[in-house]
């Protein structure tokens, strides 16, 4: 009987104990963060590849096997120099037949010309007979005919001389391709022929080398659809590339937009996928976006990858709290709600005026004061009655 009296009292401690622990309220520890000045930045980012500013593309313009080529990559080239020599044989041929076929036709136009003098003085000797009518009409019609005859071969002649002297002109032009000299000043970047490599220019340009101007660099960036509207011209952005300068610390390059394109870039698309049935497209859309940078340490390469970011609006010396802090309200926009750690050690609900907001952080216009703390997180665990504690 007495270890059943015992039994009974320790279950009704346990419910007892049991009971206890779900009434009282649980221990809350509350996570704050101070309220401080730092900067604050709304911004986009977006990965972008360098190109020369300007360049040009050197091809040639007539057919041939290179003889020389004077320059490589890397070489630094003036507005004017020789850079390739093009076999000239077949357009200088070209050209000395053109120059024949001109004489000839010269020689003919002396003739007619001669001709068309005894024709004009015979008819002159028609007309005095006809007037001492000592000659038939028709011997002075004969000789009107053959007057007009030579005066429309002496006009035809003229015409196949101007049409031959321009085709001249082509072909002396054609023989002045067969030396390519450089259109501006720059470096040799990429050289894409060789020394005895045929050229062939029938169908299309084919591209010999690119020279370009490597003192400005243009960053040509890929935003997404879902920014692309946030970015304007005259915009500011800064970016750097990969690795460090030497320091541990990746250097920053600053700008401005100069450009957003209307359009994304084209997509090739091959001959099995224009075949294809219509799919619903995966890929996420991006806009180009371009701006300029100065490059006179000669720092930036072309087809160097570039992280920017775009400085949509900012502040330097901002009452900044985290953005998870942040409640919205429904009914004031440009408004949130934050709880502050009052006296006592217990949080209140207060209202603040929001203004830039990062990834991380948002500026806070009205309703704080530096050094207060604000309430980021709270964790809750059963607390325990101190007659249960040992």
């Amino acid at each position: 009987m007495k270890w059943r009296a015992l039994g009974a009292a320790l279950a009704v401690a346990g419910v007892v104990a049991a009971a206890a622990l779900l009434l009282l309220p649980p221990e809350v520890r509350y996570e704050t963060e101070a309220v401080r000045r730092q900067p604050v930045q709304d911004t986009v980012t977006a990965i972008g590849t360098l190109q020369p500013r300007q360049y040009v593309d050197v091809g040639a313009q007539v057919s041939g096997q290179i003889r020389r080529l004077h320059v490589a990559a890397g070489d630094a080239v003036r507005r004017g120099q020789l850079l390739v020599e093009i076999d000239p044989s077949v357009q200088q041929a070209t050209v000395d037949a053109g120059r024949a076929q001109l004489d000839g036709l010269r020689a003919q136009l002396a003739e007619q010309e001669a001709l068309h003098r005894l024709a004009a003085q015979q008819m002159a000797r028609q007309r005095q007979m006809a007037a001492e009518e000592a000659t038939r009409a028709e011997d002075v019609q004969a000789a009107e005919a053959e007057l007009a005859v030579r005066a429309a071969r002496i006009a035809q002649l003229r015409a196949q001389i101007a049409e031959t002297r321009a085709t001249q002109r082509a072909d002396e032009a054609r023989l002045g391709y067969t030396r390519i000299f450089a259109p501006m000043d720059g470096t040799v970047v990429g050289v894409e022929a060789r020394e005895g490599q045929t050229l062939n220019a029938t169908y299309q340009t084919p591209r010999i080398l690119r020279i370009a101007d490597l003192g400005g660099m243009t960053v040509w960036t890929e935003v997404s659809e879902a920014d692309v509207r946030r970015v304007r011209p005259g915009m500011a952005v800064w970016f750097t590339t990969l690795g460090s300068d030497g320091e541990g610390e990746a250097r920053r390059w600053r700008s401005r937009v100069r450009q957003v394109l209307p359009a994304p870039p084209l997509q090739e698309t091959s001959a099995e996928s224009a075949g294809a049935a219509a799919a619903p497209a995966t890929k996420a859309v991006t806009y180009t976006v371009l701006f300029d940078v100065d490059n006179a340490d000669g720092a930036l390469m072309p087809q160097m990858t570039a992280q920017a970011v775009f400085q949509v609006a900012g502040t330097e010396d901002a009452l900044a709290v985290p953005l998870a802090a942040l409640q919205p309200v429904a009914d004031a926009p440009g408004q949130a709600a934050v709880r502050v750690l009052g006296e006592g050690g217990r949080p209140e609900q207060r209202r603040v005026r929001v203004g830039v907001r990062s990834r991380h952080l948002a500026e806070v216009s009205e309703g704080l004061k530096e050094g207060e703390r604000i309430v980021t997180g709270e964790t809750r665990r059963p607390r325990t009655p101190k007659w249960l504690q040992w």
